[in-house]
């Protein structure tokens, strides 16, 4: 086998490969817009409802207990100071 051969035939599988490659990210594609046509059809995106009802109703203010970090601070510090040693 000549190296024309051999350049050849790789051209030909990597061409062959690439559209392998293609076709499936073009199978994918349609089959996500299916998809999404299947489910909006089916009215099963709930997240539209949802996201109405939560701007019509009124925001919630959580408030978080004030905590004191200071010793996980210091072990995140201790951690950084040891691996920098090392």
């Amino acid at each position: 086998m000549t190296i024309s051969d051999m350049l050849s035939q790789s051209a030909l599988l990597t061409l062959l490969g690439m559209a392998v490659v293609f076709s499936f990210l073009i199978i994918m594609i349609l089959a996500m817009h299916l998809l999404h046509g299947v489910v909006h059809a089916l009215h099963l995106d709930k997240d539209k409802e949802n996201n109405a009802e939560a701007k019509t109703s009124a925001p919630v203010q959580v408030e978080s207990p004030a905590v004191d970090n200071g010793a996980v601070v210091a072990a995140i510090a201790a951690a950084v100071r040891e691996r920098q040693s090392v």
